[in-house]
This record gives structure tokens, sequence and C-alpha cells, in this order.
């Protein structure tokens, strides 16, 4: 049994960085994943698969798993970089590329 533990980026459904602050500890999947061949729909019997659980710091989330027994590993957020763009800066003469209709 192993996990992973990270701290999830922020979806392309939101502009904040609501809940991008907590860790998160999820389980590897252990068995694959079958196709069932009436409905065509994917399924599996393992069933940690599904837990995800939510730790306030990596320390806590390392050390939870290190009580448990959980051989774990720890994926570094990546932190976006920012370039700071003005709308004027579409009509510049000293652009790089030719500005198209």
């Amino acid at each position: 049994m192993s996990a992973k533990i990270y701290r999830p980026a922020k979806t392309a459904m939101q502009s904040g960085k609501a809940k991008t602050h907590r860790w998160v500890l999820e389980f590897d999947q252990e068995q694959p994943r079958v196709i069932d061949p009436l409905m065509g729909y994917t399924g599996s019997g393992d069933m940690k698969q599904q837990v995800k659980l939510n730790f306030e710091t990596r320390e806590a989330a390392e050390s939870y798993a290190q009580r448990k027994g959980i051989a774990y590993r720890v994926i570094e957020p990546k932190e976006a970089t920012r370039k700071q763009v003005s709308y004027t800066d579409n009509f510049k003469y000293t652009r790089t590329q030719p500005w198209t209709h």
C-alpha cells in the first residue's frame, strides 16, 4: 500500500486559490481497472483509491502516513510564474509578432 502526498493546483474554473493550501494524501492504485462488458463502465475493486485525506500541513500528512505504516512519496508544488502584462502592450510598435485582426 503506497500513497502520494501533494498540494492540489487551482482548477481552471476558478480565478482564486481556494482549496490549494491544504495537503492531500491519496492512495495509489493497487488493482487494475476493468471494463464492464455489458455497459462499458470502468470500475475497480480497489476501495482505497476513492479515499483522499486532507491535512493542514505537509508534516501532518507525513506523520499520519508514518504512524499508519504507509509508504509515501511527496510531490512538491510548483508555483505559477505570473507575468505582468498590460492591455496596451497588445498595440506596442515594438511587438515581436505583428498584430492582426
